[in-house]
């Protein structure tokens, strides 16, 4: 008789990367001159900070964090994040992070990324650790297969990555009483998906998520240190 199938849910930001994605590519996309400096960095840091506290729009975020590649175009804009993986992210994923997917590859686990950040910045991400498996906020594209700037679905944010982790499971016939899941995040932002996992364990956690995870007796794990 075989147990539950065994699954590792990693946030991203902060996560398994020590930066936010989301963040450092606008960050880039300023480095080349896609947006004037001043405004989008005021309105990009304000947008982070709303996403520190909970209090995020993510639909308005979106909107605001896409209009450059909307603007550039498909070519453009996946040439520029070529560019961003080989300059930022491959510089940013260290070797602990990279170990720990590896190890529950090598268990046989499934692996799968649950992030708040949108499909476009995160995919080539999750292919750089060898992970298939995207849970992604989805972006909506036009007739022309090109991006609106509106989300398509539930977003995967708060209890959204809940929602967008059950549809995943759904598809494989599958429920939580089926799985035994393994969560890392950074985050209290993602406290509905630490409290289904089966396994939370709080991941280089903010202060009110290492707070709760001591009073709680979660897994605590620093891999940035």
């Amino acid at each position: 008789m075989t147990g539950p199938k065994k699954i590792a849910l990693f946030d991203l930001d902060h996560t398994l990367i020590p930066i936010d994605s989301d963040y450092e590519w606008g960050e880039f996309t300023i480095a080349l001159g896609w947006c004037d400096s001043t405004e989008f960095k005021r309105r990009n840091a304000e947008f982070f900070e709303h996403y520190r506290a909970g209090t995020l729009d993510i639909h308005d975020y979106v909107r605001f964090a896409t209009q450059a590649i909307r603007e550039q175009g498909a070519a453009n804009s996946a040439a520029a994040h070529a560019r961003f993986m080989r300059e930022v992210v491959q510089k940013a994923i260290t070797p602990q992070a990279q170990a720990l997917v590896d190890s529950h590859r090598a268990a046989g686990d499934e692996l799968v990324i649950v992030t708040a950040t949108n499909e476009f910045v995160t995919r080539p991400i999750a292919e750089a650790f060898g992970v298939k498996e995207l849970i992604a906020v989805e972006l909506e594209r036009d007739a022309q297969g090109w991006l609106t700037g509106e989300i398509l679905g539930t977003p995967s944010a708060r209890e959204g990555k809940v929602t967008r982790v059950e549809q995943w499971l759904a598809d494989r016939k599958l429920g939580w009483d089926e799985v035994e899941t393994t969560f890392y995040t950074d985050s209290l932002n993602d406290l509905a998906l630490m409290e289904k996992a089966t396994h939370p364990v709080a991941t280089n956690p903010d202060a009110r998520l290492r707070a709760l995870a001591v009073e709680r007796g979660w897994r605590i794990l620093e891999l940035f240190i």
